[in-house]
């Protein structure tokens, strides 16, 4: 029973962590500014978005998520920048993917 209840409580706190986090503004460092300003996302290709629509929403939620992160307020032991770069190879995946229709 007292396992049951700190669990609870510690995914408690853990949601709120995040949702606090997560609505908090962010403010852009020096060294995260740099990452943002030299990773560049190549242009979309000019597919028909009506086809693979599932890739093309993939595409708009990891270029939200990669704007998202690079204004983040901290840079977490440089693990921003490795999500970031790895974001930005995922979306040239993506846009490879949308090359071979």
């Amino acid at each position: 029973m007292k396992i049951t209840m700190f669990g609870l409580l510690g995914l408690a706190i853990l949601v709120l962590a995040l949702v606090f986090s997560a609505t908090a503004p962010a403010a852009p460092h020096g060294a995260a500014t740099t990452v943002a300003a030299t990773a560049t996302t190549p242009a979309t290709p000019t597919a028909n978005p009506g086809e693979h629509h599932e890739i093309h929403e993939a595409l708009e939620s990891l270029r939200r998520a990669r704007e998202h992160m690079a204004h983040a307020a901290h840079d977490f032991h440089g693990h921003r920048d490795e999500a970031l770069r790895a974001t930005d190879e995922a979306i040239r995946q993506l846009e490879i993917c949308l090359r071979y229709e």
